[in-house]
Order: C-alpha cells, then sequence, then structure tokens
C-alpha cells in the first residue's frame, strides 16, 4: 500500500508540476484601436495607465501589422496564422442586418479550418473566447465552440457589435467545458439544442445605432439618452473573462479577450465620459454619418479608451491576486488601424494612427500597423522595445513555438526568441504580403525597409506600384516607384506568389 500510495502521489506531483510549467496564455485585443492612441505609443491626451505600465513591465512593438485593415479577416489571420493570399477570411461580407431579428454574422470559417485554439487544446489547455468572433454565427461551422474554444461568451455578429448596450449577448460551452464544470450552467436561460448556446437576454430594449439622424434644431437630452442602457457590454466581457479565470487557475488556460473598444458607436458610462468633460472644444454628433448620436462626441472616445485600459488593469489585477501573473503571458494588441472619420469620431484630432498615413480600412501604415505588447514576468525583459518587423499571423507560431509543438501550416515565424531576450536567435521574414479587397483592390508588400503599396486595383488592372522606404520615410509621403524598377519587378513576383484564389467572387480583384 505504501508503494503504491507513493507512486500515485509521485504522478499527482508530477502532474501538477507540468500543468505548472505550461503557461497561461491572454490575448487582449482592443477593436479600431489606433498605433498613436496609447500613451506608451505617444498619445498625449488619452489616459491609458495600466497599458502603459504593461508596457514598462515587457516588451513593446513598434513596427508590428495586423494581417488585414478590418475586423474579420484580421481576426481569421491571428486565429489560423494564415496571410491575406491565403486565408478563408479575406473580408468583412456580411449576412443579415443590424436587426435583432435578422442577426446572421460573417462568412464562417470553414470545418478543417485549424484555429491557435485548436492548437493549445492538443497540450491540454482549457480555451475561452470572451468577446467579438466575427467569424461564423451560433450554429454554423464557424462558431467558436467548433473552431478549438471550450467557451465563448459575447458578440457572434460583428454588425451588432456597433451597440455597446446590446438587448443580448450569446454564451457557448463545449462538452468538454461542460464536463469539466459538472454541467453547471449560471445562466437561468434554456440551451440550444445544439451547440450549448445560451442567449444570454441583457433586460434592455434593442437600440438601433444606425437609424435616422437626429435634427440639430430640434433635438433635445432626451433624444441622445435613447442611445444609451443600463449594461455595458464591455463590463459584462471583463466579469466573463474573471469568471473563467476563476474556474481554470489550477490548469493551464488561454484566453483570447476581444473586447470591442473603441469601435464607433460612441458609447461609454457617463462616469467616464465626464472625466473628460470640458477638455475639448467639441460639438454633438447627431448621427449624421452614421453610428450612434452623441452630446459629447470626443470626450466619449477618450473615455472609450480609458475604459478599455481600465478593463486591462482589471485583468491584470486578477492574475496577480491568483499568484498566477509569474506563470501567464498577457499579449496586447489591436485588430487593424483606427477607423476613418465617422460616427462622431476624427482620427486627427488624437493623433490616434501616430502620424502615420492611412486609417482603418487602408493598406497604408495607419491601416495595419498596431500595437503589440507582451509580459511575461522573469521571461521576457522589461521595458524593452523592439523594432522587429512582425505580424498578427506569427501568433500562431509563436504558441506553437512556445509548447514545443511543431509549425503547422501557417504562414508566420515564431518571434519567440524575440521575447525572451534571445534576438540573435530570431528569424526574420522576408516580406509581409497583403491584400484587401472590399475599398478599392489593394496588395502590399512589406520587405526590408521598403514597402510597396498599389491601389484602385478593381478599375484599374494596371494600377501602379507606390514604394517607400520607412526607414526614412515612415509616413509614405514620397513614392520612388520610379527610382527603383527592380522593387516592382520583385513586388509583382510576390503578389503572384502569395495570392491564391479567394473563397467568394466578390473578394477575388487580382488577375
Amino acid at each position: 500500500m505504501n508503494i503504491i500510495f507513493k507512486t500515485i502521489l509521485t504522478c499527482l506531483i508530477t502532474s501538477v508540476l507540468f500543468s505548472q510549467q505550461k503557461p497561461n496564455i491572454i490575448y487582449i485585443y482592443a477593436d479600431d484601436l489606433g498605433y498613436g492612441e496609447l500613451g506608451c505609443y505617444g498619445q498625449k491626451v488619452i489616459k491609458t495607465p495600466n497599458i502603459d505600465k504593461l508596457a514598462s513591465e515587457g516588451i513593446k512593438f513598434t513596427q508590428h501589422y495586423a494581417g488585414a485593415p478590418v475586423c474579420a479577416p484580421s481576426r481569421c489571420m491571428l486565429m489560423t496564422g494564415k496571410n491575406a493570399g491565403h486565408a478563408y477570411i479575406r473580408g468583412n461580407y456580411e449576412f443579415g442586418d443590424f436587426t435583432d431579428e435578422n442577426e446572421k454574422g460573417q462568412l464562417p470559417l470553414e470545418a478543417k479550418a485549424f484555429t491557435v485554439a485548436e492548437l493549445l487544446k492538443l497540450k491540454g489547455y482549457t480555451t475561452a473566447l470572451v468577446g467579438k468572433w466575427g467569424l461564423g454565427y451560433n450554429e454554423t461551422e464557424g462558431m467558436p465552440t467548433k473552431q478549438g474554444f471550450d467557451y465563448f461568451y459575447g458578440y457572434f455578429d460583428q454588425k451588432q457589435s456597433h451597440n455597446f448596450y446590446p438587448s443580448h449577448l450569446w454564451e457557448s460551452f463545449s462538452d468538454d467545458y461542460l464536463k469539466l464544470n459538472n454541467n453547471n450552467i449560471e445562466s437561468g436561460n434554456s440551451l440550444s439544442v445544439k451547440g450549448y448556446t445560451v442567449k444570454d437576454d441583457l433586460g434592455q430594449p434593442y437600440i438601433y445605432v444606425h437609424s435616422k439622424a437626429l435634427d440639430p434644431k430640434t433635438a433635445t437630452p432626451a433624444d441622445f439618452d435613447a442611445f444609451k442602457g443600463k449594461v455595458y457590454a464591455p463590463e459584462k466581457m471583463t466579469e466573463k473573462a474573471i469568471g473563467f479565470i476563476d474556474k481554470n487557475k489550477e490548469k493551464p488556460f488561454f484566453l483570447y479577450l476581444a473586447y470591442t473598444l473603441p469601435h464607433v458607436s460612441l458609447q461609454a458610462p457617463e462616469e467616464w465620459i465626464k472625466k473628460y468633460k470640458g477638455q475639448f472644444d467639441e460639438q454633438p454628433y447627431y448621427g449624421n454619418n452614421g453610428y450612434a448620436p452623441t452630446l459629447y462626441p470626443k470626450s466619449t472616445y477618450a473615455a472609450m479608451v480609458s475604459y478599455l485600459d481600465a478593463q486591462v488593469g482589471i485583468i491584470l489585477e486578477k492574475i496577480k491576486a491568483l499568484g498566477l501573473d509569474n506563470n501567464t503571458i498577457v499579449m496586447f494588441s489591436s485588430d487593424n488601424g483606427a477607423t476613418f472619420k465617422t460616427g462622431g469620431f476624427d482620427p486627427a484630432y488624437f493623433n490616434s494612427m501616430g502620424g502615420l498615413r492611412g486609417t482603418k480600412g487602408d493598406l497604408y501604415e495607419g491601416g495595419i500597423r498596431i500595437p503589440l505588447i507582451a509580459k511575461w514576468p522573469g521571461k521576457i525583459p522589461a521595458g524593452k522595445t523592439s523594432d522587429l518587423i512582425s505580424s498578427q499571423i506569427d501568433f500562431f507560431a509563436t504558441i506553437a513555438d512556445l509548447n514545443g509543438q511543431k509549425k503547422t501550416d501557417t504562414d508566420g515565424i515564431s518571434f519567440l526568441p524575440e521575447l525572451t531576450g534571445k534576438s540573435k536567435n530570431q528569424k526574420k521574414h522576408e516580406y509581409l504580403y497583403f491584400e484587401f479587397s472590399e475599398k478599392t483592390g489593394q496588395v502590399a508588400v512589406r520587405l526590408g525597409d521598403w514597402k510597396g503599396v498599389k491601389s484602385n486595383m478593381k478599375k484599374n488592372k494596371n494600377a501602379p506600384w507606390e514604394i517607400y522606404n520607412l526607414k526614412t520615410d515612415e509616413k509614405e509621403s514620397v513614392d520612388l516607384a520610379s527610382q527603383h524598377p527592380e522593387l516592382v519587378k520583385k513586388f509583382e513576383e510576390i503578389v503572384k506568389k502569395e495570392h491564391t484564389p479567394a473563397q467568394i467572387k466578390e473578394w477575388e480583384f487580382i488577375n
């Protein structure tokens, strides 16, 4: 009996130590947060103390790229490690409309897609997505619990996330998660037969944020108040994220926390707006350029970024309180650059692009260069700044490297050596490739210090290349294409090599 007891005890200790050796992973994803909207990236007006502290205690990347300049394809590329020429999702293709009864989501990921969540489940991780998905609606093959996530809470349909006071959010559970938690589902709503999905009724009326604009001559404060609610979706996301961490603190977990902040509509709790009221010269936004009207557009936008920062602080405090901080990698990034001038938001006012050219929807730097911050105490040197040219398609390969897994079919390169202070061992991309169909038809290539951009390809099959030296011209203001025909030739070769036929005709624009 003594030998059996010792054997069992040894096995248990080994199991616990093995679990502790695998770090928890938290990837916090902002929505339309520009390169210049954080204090640690040069923002002078909007306060982001928690994210700034995260950067001071970890590493900050200055040449990191989203996979695409808009939501859905960026999220697909983050999850799968495929670039824009190979990814299944290449745009925000929409089904349904903005109303609750026609909520249908975006083109779903295919069943055979292999995500980073599925990769981590092979190593015994419990996985969760809290926030915005945008890669498949409920009961499609793209829903999160069919793409490697044990737990999901948030928006299936990214159109619905234009409203921060929704009538409902969604909660989904995998078989594995129900077993792990003894079939304990906190929501009082009944389960869907397919997929174990709960519609979390938030007890507030549906708000159509794209309704007819208010009349400046007759609008009253009550008209603006009609676009407010009691339950703020990002607060619920933080609550659910904290619950997931609590339930899984004794085993390795992956939390993909995809907040919808600071994407328009401009909506924030009043106490947060008050922090900025009176600081700006601002006029009411009546909704004439889409999204919800607001009395204080600049104050509200600043409040949304600061609210996001506060949520990051709550998550960091939680893992510290549980004693998990030394065994948890926390990453923070954004899905693309700051949005264009819409919904009462003016990206120029806050220098949201950090001086870069372009906005969301563009393949210029302002549309795709985004923040990346990572912290892992004792593993990632504190206070480091990296100029490594990297991309969110590298996340998959980095996580595989972290867990000693063979790199699968991805376009990314692990940046784990750069994270952990072993830059001499860091492999580098020969180039990064981008394509985007939904604006005018654009392609771009980052090749060392050189950047090539081609626009308006839907109307002009012979659209010319623009070429910039980002080392000397980060703002992409001096086109050097005429001086470098060899680069024009090289960029054309890269496009031919990287582009594969798109899944739907709406995304196909490259001959």
